[in-house]
């Protein structure tokens, strides 16, 4: 869950992905192609798959290289605009750059893509996105992916290949937009055969983005259960935080700034957790609604959606049965908003995204685990690039 070990090759990838939508917001401005569902369009059939360059490591040195030379060449043009006398040594320079670069085949460093592939959602994994996406998906998915998510619905052996697992780094990696479109549109295996049928007649944008943030939800909640880890990393969802009589704020509005520890509990003055120095603690009552007479030193910030309850102990790796006796568990996010460990009532939290060399669902001293929070931040790798 972490980064690749070259900080090189971080660097490349995230260079790429940044190029890449640079040029599609001026491809966009200037006209020369369309939106798709309300987002500027990728107007062409192959993008710089970075999943490639993670398990080759020598074609990402190889697109280094190559990139450098783009720089050097243009580099030399912009000199020799400048520096007339010089033009044709400068220039040479730049060509002889461009020739020497080991320019890789088309076909290792470009994979297929989708109008939508570089979309972001707009839902920014709400709770009320969530609670939303949990309905559509016993609705419309769960006959063939199945309650846990891991493709063996009572109907999935109707189709004519197993619908994948979403309990996977492998698919919890895809890019967002190709996702989105998979649902909309479908999928085929290379003969045409249906693999996937399409949902844009049954299901809108924002009900599409709504089916993969409780994706998200239920590969954690699965990961966490069978697994003991999180599949993918998982941020905090967005919703609105109540500190005793203030307005509501984001919870986004902590990030960056603070650890955050979510607790679930019942409500009552005398189960509310003391306040942690190391952590801005967060609430999570069954109603929502605001805490009356917070005892002093202990936690007063609520979580004011309805939804909050559910979805974090969805999280934690809790079934249905266990709703009711979630009260106690602890969840820890790093400063970025990355959930990192979860802990049962009364006992010790433990790991369910890998930190550092750490392994996921190792138990550690509360202050050590802080300790490695900080010095390993989470960068999440999807798409082939780092998040």
């Amino acid at each position: 869950m972490t980064a690749p070990p070259q900080y090189w090759l971080n660097a490349l990838l995230t260079g790429i992905e940044h190029a890449q939508l640079w040029l599609l917001r001026v491809w966009h401005a200037l006209g020369l192609t369309a939106d798709s569902h309300g987002q500027p369009a990728w107007p062409w059939a192959h993008r710089i798959v970075g999943e490639t360059l993670l398990i080759d490591l020598g074609l990402a040195r190889q697109l280094l290289w190559c990139a450098a030379a783009i720089v050097i060449a243009l580099l030399a043009l912009l000199l020799a605009i400048a520096w007339k006398r010089r033009r044709l040594p400068v220039l040479a320079v730049g060509a002889l750059a461009l020739a020497l670069a080991p320019w890789p085949a088309a076909s290792l460093v470009l994979g297929p893509a989708v109008p939508t592939s570089f979309h972001a959602s707009p839902t920014h994994f709400s709770l009320d996105a969530i609670a939303r996406g949990e309905r559509l998906y016993a609705a419309h998915c769960v006959a063939c992916h199945g309650a846990d998510g891991r493709g063996e619905g009572p109907l999935a052996a109707t189709l004519s290949r197993w619908p994948p697992t979403i309990v996977s780094p492998l698919l919890g990696r895809r890019l967002d937009g190709e996702m989105f479109w998979h649902v909309l549109d479908g999928m085929r295996d290379a003969r045409g055969a249906i693999t996937m049928p399409a949902f844009a007649g049954e299901l809108g944008d924002d009900d599409a983005w709504a089916v993969l943030d409780y994706m998200r939800v239920l590969s954690a909640r699965t990961g966490a259960a069978v697994f003991g880890s999180w599949p993918v990393p998982l941020r905090l969802p967005g919703l609105d935080v109540q500190c005793g009589g203030d307005p509501p704020q984001p919870l986004a509005a902590w990030r960056g700034t603070q650890r955050v520890r979510v607790v679930l509990t019942d409500g009552r003055p005398e189960s509310l957790p003391l306040e942690d120095p190391r952590f801005q603690t967060l609430v999570v009552t069954r109603d929502a609604r605001p805490l009356r007479d917070v005892p002093q030193f202990r936690a007063a910030c609520t979580a004011v959606s309805p939804a909050a309850w559910q979805v974090f102990a969805q999280i934690a790796g809790l079934d249905d049965a266990a709703l009711a006796r979630a009260s106690g568990t602890t969840l820890l996010a790093d400063r970025q908003g990355w959930l990192r460990a979860r802990g049962a009532p009364g006992g010790d939290a433990e790991l369910l995204c890998k930190v550092g060399d750490v392994p996921a669902n190792a138990r550690q001293d509360l202050t050590a685990l802080v300790l490695a929070m900080d010095a390993e931040p989470v960068r999440f790798v999807k798409g082939g690039f780092v998040h």
